[in-house]
């Protein structure tokens, strides 16, 4: 009794001093207070707010790291697990989310409590975060932080490692588990350049993609180093973006390898319609607002636009005007800038639309390095409608030609279509693709899925299908060569130069039947 009447007796002298002395001479006896505290202890002390400033306006981009890391990395695999945590599930995830679509409801959120703590291990070494919440006076707001508490000995060469590593999980969950975008380009009614966007939901990935197995183990190489190649582009002074050319004939599933890349690398993806782009300006413009981590596509890049210009004349005024100057310099941006220089004169007569010199600038200018770990995919049906200097190196560093279905890919796609792995008509699909019959992915899908529930007719058909457009492959090489045994002059298979009236009447009897033979078919 004695002990606690003193006790009550120096809080009531603390209450005394509280209201009588000076604040500024309070706040000198609390900070002497909290050094001689901190001088004592063993643990060193870090405080990470949720904004930064007095304003507290601006976000702290490490708060948001370690929210991530606590939630994913301690707080869901910890043992025992902290004694209070916080669940939480937003109305409009309960409402729209993935029920939408058919899927599962989105689960809750799990965070740590206020003044709550829970341990991390890091290097043999024991942290402890601890989450604050704290009520501002006379206000309903909330100032939030998390403290870590380090070894005092230790501390100095364990944070910067530390945080490096939260950082880099953090950015990992983030990629994994963030929900993606579909961005277009909208006409705006003030004629601004913005995207619209909606949920990006394909289901395409490179398990479901029919390619060849070398083209596949390559994409996915090169994309698995882009996309961690932070140090190395750092390293190179590179910037950090590449560029994708797909080009084949339709239906030979260019979009779905974009679809495949973007679940691959968990990207947003941006689709850039270049008819809906009025000038160069609005085109910087939509490039500012992409956002890092997203694929850039322009499909049909040859039919978008005119942008070949008369780069001719272009390239003319070009060397004239380098006559006038004594010396130059020669460095990497040299193909860059002359390209540049040459477009923009070339498209004199496009003023005031998207010209070449544009997409030049859009793919490797300056205006492209205004974000980092970003993909530009152009695809095309005819390659060689591109002009040459959208196709060099540092604008589209990787091509891939998709063409029609390979025997391996034909198999892939009956397997998982239809579920047959061997099968007589197989064979004879596969005879006939190596004997020249051509289908794109997308003529032996429709095949499959119109016998999906069928599948000794699928396969049947499919190999129906398939000799039918092999024979009509060798009727045309048989007018090829009986095309060029007409022409005089021509060395025929014999080695002999032209054919007398006879021959010629003989291979004009060739040529006609074929030509009934081919109505016949059809």
């Amino acid at each position: 009794m004695e002990f606690l009447s003193q006790m009550w007796s120096l809080l009531g002298l603390l209450t005394i001093l509280q209201n009588v002395l000076p604040t500024q001479l309070l706040s000198l006896l609390h900070s002497l207070w909290q050094s001689l505290q901190d001088s004592l202890t063993p643990y060193s002390y870090f405080d990470v707010p949720e904004f930064l400033g007095s304003a507290a306006v601006e976000p702290n981009a490490l708060y948001r790291h370690v929210q991530l890391y606590l939630h994913r990395s301690l707080l869901l695999s910890s043992s025992p697990p902290p004694p209070r945590l916080t669940l939480s599930l937003p109305r409009s995830s309960a409402v729209s989310g993935g029920q939408a679509h058919g899927a599962a409801p989105s689960p809750p959120s799990v965070s740590l409590s206020p003044n709550h703590s829970v341990a991390d291990t890091f290097n043999g070494h024991r942290a402890v975060w601890t989450h604050h919440a704290d009520t501002l006076q006379d206000s309903l707001e909330e100032r939030r932080s998390f403290s870590l508490r380090l070894p005092k000995r230790h501390a100095a060469a364990v944070l910067p490692a530390y945080l490096a590593h939260l950082a880099d999980a953090a950015d990992h969950l983030e990629r994994s588990s963030r929900a993606r975008r579909l961005h277009t380009n909208a006409a705006s009614p003030r004629g601004a350049a913005a995207w619209a966007s909606v949920p990006f939901c394909h289901p395409a990935t490179f398990d479901t993609l029919a390619l060849d197995p070398g083209l596949k183990a390559r994409l996915l190489a090169d994309l698995t180093a882009f996309s961690e190649g932070r140090e190395f582009y750092r390293r190179t002074g590179r910037p950090w973006k590449r560029g994708y050319l797909l080009h084949g004939p339709p239906g030979s599933g260019k979009s779905s390898l974009i679809a495949a890349m973007a679940n691959h690398l968990r990207y947003d993806v941006f689709d850039l319609e270049l008819t809906r782009v009025a000038t160069n300006a609005d085109l910087r413009a939509l490039l500012i607002q992409t956002t890092n981590r997203s694929l850039i596509v322009i499909e049909d890049i040859d039919c978008s636009l005119h942008l070949t210009g008369d780069r001719g004349l272009a390239s003319e005024r070009m060397h004239k005007r380098r006559k006038l100057h004594a010396t130059s310099y020669n460095d990497d941006s040299s193909d860059s800038d002359d390209d540049a220089e040459a477009g923009a004169n070339g498209d004199d007569n496009h003023r005031g639309k998207v010209t070449l010199s544009g997409i030049l600038n859009f793919t490797d200018g300056l205006w492209s390095c205004c974000g980092e770990e970003r993909i530009i995919v152009f695809t095309t049906n005819h390659v060689d409608g591109i002009d040459p200097a959208l196709l060099r190196p540092g604008r589209m560093d990787v091509h891939v030609r998709l063409d029609a279905c390979g025997t391996h890919a034909m198999r892939e796609l009956v397997q998982r279509y239809v579920g047959v792995g061997d099968h007589e008509m197989l064979d004879a699909a596969e005879d006939s693709i190596r004997r020249g019959a051509e289908m794109t992915p997308a003529e032996v899908g429709e095949v499959l899925l119109r016998n999906r529930d069928e599948p000794e007719a699928a396969v049947t058909e499919l190999a129906a299908e398939l000799k039918a457009r092999r024979s009509a492959a060798d009727d045309l090489h048989q007018w090829e060569d009986s095309a060029a045994e007409l022409s005089d002059g021509s060395p025929t298979k014999k080695g002999r130069k032209g054919l007398g009236w006879e021959g010629k009447v003989r291979i004009l009897g060739r040529l006609r039947s074929l030509t009934k033979s081919e109505s016949g078919r059809r």
